[in-house]
């Protein structure tokens, strides 16, 4: 398989690489390279989902989605999930339990999401990326549901999670 690179941009990449399908059919496709990324379902001794509300400067929108980021390189998966967790929320989890893997956009990037369930939270100091306006809330999942209903929640990471959790009856 042949690629070239048609982009480079901090840890992402467009490539483009000559394939054969299943079919046996050649034909030139177009990926975006992606390091890979955590989703946290952070939970409090209360039962509240800790969101983050922030500001998506791609979609020109304020959201409101679980704590989420991109490994860094050579990073372990669930270092970052701790990273990112303390960054964004200024929390810390003393249980952690991995919750599987999504594919977020399969028809065009190879991003792979590891899903992570937070528990025994407690205070800690993060810092947040220069990019990253963020408050946090805390949820409850009566709330959560209600906010989804009515297309309040958009953000299929979270929604993705948050059905994962509950179908493992762990929310």
């Amino acid at each position: 398989m042949k690629t070239k690179t048609l982009c480079q941009w901090k840890c992402f990449s467009v490539e483009q690489a000559s394939q054969t399908l299943p079919d046996g059919r050649d034909i030139e496709f177009t990926t975006v390279k992606h390091p890979g990324a955590v989703v946290i379902v952070p939970i409090a001794d209360n039962g509240d989902l800790i969101m983050v509300h922030q500001y998506r400067p791609a979609i020109q929108k304020w959201i409101l989605e679980f704590p989420a980021g991109t490994l860094e390189s050579q990073e372990d998966i669930q270092s970052c999930a701790q990273r990112e967790l303390a960054e964004e929320t200024q929390l810390q989890a003393s249980h952690w339990l991995a919750l599987g893997e999504l594919l977020p956009v399969p028809g065009f990037c190879d991003e792979v999401q590891h899903l992570y369930l937070a528990k025994g939270l407690s205070s800690c100091d993060g810092e947040l990326d220069d990019d990253e306006i963020i408050e946090v809330l805390p949820i409850s999942v009566a709330e959560f549901e209600k906010k989804v209903a009515n297309n309040e929640i958009q953000d299929a990471k979270t929604l993705s999670a948050f059905l994962k959790a509950r179908i493992m009856k762990l929310i």
